[in-house]
């Protein structure tokens, strides 16, 4: 059975390849612990998953989407300020630093 073919390492001007399935090499994976951190580590508990949904009710359209006249649901709720694993600023208390946005719509 065939291999999937090597894809070249996500981190920045590396043009080293990495397994299917990985996104970086060796040398770059300690620069990037997010992807080695589950979800619940990084903050993203049962109680954020709550806040996210409530969020998402209250607010279901994408808000980037509605300033260019454009009605998509939302289906992501991403930090406007990075909360830097503070807990305190990770969203229950905090919804005006929040914003609902579609899936399609890329990251900053």
């Amino acid at each position: 059975m065939p291999y999937r073919p090597k894809t070249p390492c996500h981190h920045p001007g590396c043009p080293e390849l990495v397994e299917a399935g990985r996104l970086y090499c060796e040398k770059h994976l300690p620069l990037h612990p997010e992807v080695t951190r589950p979800a619940a580590k990084r903050g993203y508990n049962r109680r954020w998953q709550k806040a996210r949904k409530s969020y998402l009710e209250a607010h279901p359209l994408c808000e980037q989407c509605a300033k260019q006249g454009k009605y998509v649901r939302a289906t992501v709720v991403d930090h406007i300020i990075p909360h830097r694993g503070d807990r305190n600023f990770s969203g229950t208390r905090t919804t005006g630093r929040l914003s609902a946005r579609a899936a399609t719509i890329k990251r900053r």
